[in-house]
């Protein structure tokens, strides 16, 4: 691995200055790097991360690649990491016209990275320089306490999609109101609607009342509406303490809550595993804005490069090579799901929108379809609008704004389904259905939803950590769940019992399993589900139904 020379890194900075002129936003310093396959292969389980902490199931990772690219031998164009400043690897056998457009596809990453709310978490944060500490140390450890710290790294990696990513953002966000210790959202979301238990009518009052308190007294408005709620409510600034405290200490996120409570941890021989945990939470908080904008930011850096590669004059003669490369990353399934593809149809399709006008209210109230569908009045960019929807949705509100029955019908966009063809015994696939709803629920699907797991704290102590999983339709995957409680009793050092929801019986599957039963058109089972307790004492499971 090494830097790519001068002549390549001149070809980028081409590409940067044209990219700047169109509109990208991003810092100057990159490092770009040359890699082999055999690099490839071993960076891939680090996720392109070269300073990642080592852990053995990166070995075994690197195994199954390797087996892998002897059966299927393949050249990945590039990848680029979101740190300070910006690195990309770029495989040594790309001729120049194609490093062109791979720079553009990269840059506008980086644009993307640098620009879109949900990664304001990783703005000013060297994450690769952050790691190698985090490396330095695990090695450290692993020297003194040998095999047990890779006992640690695995339970804590067993619940790292549990972080609280969420939470941790808003820290970021200069809005006072979306302050997590804020004292407007503590009295309207807290303390009306838990403590006083008011009527939905003193809420309304209550909320107009601050709204005049707005408009009349302006950046005075806070202090003098809650020094009245104070003078009304002794009792309000204590339970507002106590409310910042528990914020603080934020039960959603299960990792940092072990950190914080866990007595097993807490002791002095075993304080050195927090730091180990801590690693681990501090590197899934990194990817999780990546995780949830897959769609959107492989839709904009498909958009990019075909838009600036077409308009760059360096890359004549070879507009046919790249039909064949660009079609191949951006060609949309017949079954399935490519990010790349979908994601940059919808941000031509929302630009072609926006520039007819057909994101304004007057739109939205015309009912005519003739009249829909010739309407020609905007009066802003396009191309500023999917700017801003670049820079403040994720995939779910993406998906849910803007796939429309048009787009479905426009790119010829279905669902599939799938049955046994019992005489031939093959699996057909089938058109399920055309309609957009059934479509997003099929993309919803497809994206990142951990758990919402839960600590009751009213059940939790020193001797059980007590486990809520609100259920939201899909279950837990019952085989990780025994390896996964081991992990989390080993960290907090007594029992721990999760609760959740199975199935408690199917209808309308004429009998037959429903893990294996063939899916019939138009079959539509029942599900009923049951409540379960889990509990895991001295490294033994146990379950039983709850009411």
């Amino acid at each position: 691995m090494e830097l790519i020379n001068q002549k390549t890194k001149y070809i980028m900075e081409g590409c940067k200055e044209r990219a700047r002129k169109a509109g990208l936003v991003f810092q100057d310093e990159t490092l770009e790097y040359i890699v082999t396959n055999r690099d490839l292969i071993e960076l891939t389980p680090k996720y392109m991360i070269p300073t990642l902490y080592d852990y053995w199931v990166h070995d075994v990772e690197v195994l199954r690649e390797k087996g892998r690219y002897e059966l299927y031998p393949s050249n990945p164009y590039e990848t680029v990491i979101n740190t300070r400043p910006a690195i990309s690897f770029y495989n040594d056998n790309n001729p120049d016209w194609m490093n062109v457009m791979i720079f553009y596809h990269v840059l506008a990453h980086i644009d993307f990275f640098q620009n879109n709310i949900f990664f304001r978490n990783t703005w000013d944060y060297d994450f690769t320089g952050s790691a190698l500490s985090d490396k330095r140390l695990i090695a450290r450890l692993r020297s003194e306490k040998g095999r047990w710290v890779d006992y640690v790294i695995e339970f804590a990696r067993g619940i790292d999609n549990l972080v609280g990513y969420y939470p941790d953002l808003l820290r970021y966000d200069s809005l006072p109101c979306h302050d997590e210790t804020s004292v407007l959202d503590f009295y309207f979301d807290v303390f009306l609607q838990s403590v006083l238990k008011a009527p939905c009518t003193e809420y309304t009052k209550e909320l107009e009342k601050y709204n005049q308190y707005t408009k009349e007294y302006g950046e005075k408005a806070d202090q003098i509406f809650f020094s009245e709620i104070r003078s009304r409510h002794p009792e309000f600034n204590s339970l507002l303490d106590k409310y910042r405290k528990n914020i603080k200490t934020d039960n959603r996120d299960l990792l940092q809550f072990i950190i914080n409570h866990s007595s097993f941890l807490n002791r002095d021989e075993n304080v050195w595993m927090k730091s180990v945990l801590e690693v681990v939470r501090k590197t899934s908080l990194f990817f999780q804005p990546q995780i949830r904008t897959k769609i959107m930011n492989e839709g904009w850096a498909s958009y990019w490069h075909e838009k600036l590669f077409l308009e760059d004059d360096r890359i004549r003669g070879h507009e046919v090579d790249f039909a064949k490369t660009h079609s191949g990353v951006a060609s949309l399934p017949r079954i399935g799901l490519n990010p790349y593809a979908l994601g940059m149809r919808l941000f031509q399709y929302i630009e072609q929108l926006a520039d007819k006008g057909k994101y304004t209210v007057s739109f939205r109230k015309l009912l005519d379809i003739k009249e829909r569908e010739k309407y020609a009045c905007g009066n802003i960019s396009g191309l500023d609008y999917i700017f801003d929807v670049r820079k403040n949705l994720s995939d779910q509100l993406f998906i849910d704004y803007f796939i429309d029955q048009e787009f479905v019908n426009i790119h010829d966009l279905f669902t599939a389904g799938r049955r046994l063809n019992q005489e031939r015994m093959v699996w057909e696939y089938y058109v399920k259905s055309r309609k957009v709803d059934a479509y997003k629920e099929m993309l919803h699907e497809n994206l990142y939803h951990p758990p919402n797991i839960i600590i009751d704290q009213s059940r939790t102590s020193d001797t059980l950590l007590y486990l809520n999983h609100r259920f939201e339709g899909k279950p837990l995957v019952n085989e990780y769940i025994v390896n996964t409680m081991l992990g989390i009793e080993f960290l907090w050092g007594a029992t721990v019992q999760l609760e959740t929801s199975e199935v408690a019986s199917l209808s309308g599957d004429n009998g037959k399993y429903a893990s294996i039963a063939p899916e019939k058109p138009g079959n539509n089972r029942q599900i009923k589900w049951k409540r379960v307790l889990y509990t895991m004492k001295n490294r033994e499971l146990t379950k039983m139904e709850t009411e």
